[in-house]
């Protein structure tokens, strides 16, 4: 009976002071946020109660485990196994914290901070130190766990003599990797390309949704997703539309008739500008770019405040010129000739001929 009672007792005890202390700290956390409310960090660290009861408990019954006496004889396995668990669930609570901190100055810093382009730019180094801090403790613990095993502290000193060479034929056969790594923290720490611009690459229109240390994600306008390498963006040169002032010029071209009315159809520009909604008013006009023996190129520019604005404007801007042309001035837009020649329509099916001698008459090339 003593045997049953006994693990009962050690198992039990130690989940009931764990949930004691994550139910004190918990309640801890709430009343320091209520006190606080303009520091977001103790809200996130209460996401931290799960790993936190995790270690608790762990260490509770690694330190406990031989008083309950459940088998002398797999006393070393149930320690190595609550080992194990015990660094796996340290790692997890150190991210988390880690998390926390970082996600805490970052709303901060956003919260106090009225320049969109300086927060993407935080944003994404935000974003690239919590990856490189969880693949670091990652690495860490799986490193501690293997060394716990006996065997693997026995191979340490000759996987350290050989660590240069495995280091060399690692870093030639991961090169692609290793650059794409490198040119991730070069985007993050070097304001490249940042979460939320809004970027062409490869002919694509499209907003940067996600960057990690290997791959970026953009989002096209057309709902689809692009991954492309990180080190694309370090060697190849792509347009970034929101880097510095997110603000733009957009042109829309007609190809219209020569006896367009330029001075209305500005007239009629800059009435359509005013009721868009869209259009910052910093600057806009219409001229006469180009000229062919049957059209004129006619250019209307306005401004908006960014790439979005600026699609609509153009879009508004061609709808309704074209209408009021349409409407207004229908002789303005182009038309191909396709009546026949008056000489052709009197005698269609009459063939011209070449001219005779007798029909030049007197000349120099005709001496009778």
């Amino acid at each position: 009976m003593e045997n049953v009672i006994r693990p009962i007792i050690v198992a039990g005890g130690a989940v009931v002071l764990t949930l004691a202390v994550g139910w004190v700290v918990d309640k801890a956390l709430r009343r320091v946020d209520a006190r606080h409310p303009e520091t977001p960090l103790w809200d996130l660290l209460r996401r931290c109660r799960l790993p936190l009861q995790l270690v608790l408990l762990t260490a509770l019954l690694r330190g406990s485990y031989e008083a309950a006496h459940v088998g002398s004889r797999h006393d070393a396995a149930i320690g190595q196994a609550l080992t194990l668990v015990l660094i796996g669930a340290c790692a997890w609570l150190v991210v988390r914290v880690a998390v926390a901190v970082v996600e805490a100055t970052y709303s901060r810093y956003a919260s106090s901070t009225h320049d969109p382009a300086r927060v993407r730019r935080v944003r994404t180094q935000v974003t690239l130190i919590q990856r490189v801090v969880s693949a670091i403790v990652g690495v860490v613990a799986v490193a501690a766990m293997l060394l716990t095993f006996p065997a693997m502290r026995a191979v340490g000193t000759s996987v350290l003599a050989s660590a240069g060479v495995i280091g060399i034929v690692a870093g030639v056969a991961a090169q692609a990797t290793l650059s794409n790594l490198f040119a991730g923290l070069q985007i993050a720490f070097g304001d490249v390309v940042r979460l939320g611009d809004v970027v062409v690459v490869e002919g694509e229109w499209g907003t940067v949704e996600e960057i990690t240390l290997t791959y970026l994600v953009v989002n096209t306008w057309d709902e689809r997703r692009i991954t492309m390498p990180v080190s694309y963006f370090t060697s190849k040169p792509f347009e970034n539309w929101s880097r510095g002032n997110p603000r733009m010029t957009g042109t829309v071209f007609f190809h219209l008739d020569h006896a367009t009315p330029i001075d209305l159809m500005r007239e009629r520009l800059h009435e359509v500008l005013k009721d868009c909604e869209q259009w910052d008013g910093r600057a806009w006009g219409l001229v006469v770019t180009d000229t062919t023996p049957s059209t004129i190129q006619v250019r209307a520019l306005a401004t908006a405040k960014d790439a979005d604005d600026i699609w609509n404007v153009r879009c508004i801007i061609r709808e309704q010129l074209i209408e009021w042309l349409r409407r207004e001035h229908p002789y303005a837009l182009p038309r191909i000739n396709t009546a026949p020649a008056p000489g052709l329509a009197e005698a269609p099916d009459r063939k011209q001929a070449a001219p005779t001698s007798e029909d030049m008459g007197p000349g120099p090339g005709n001496i009778s």
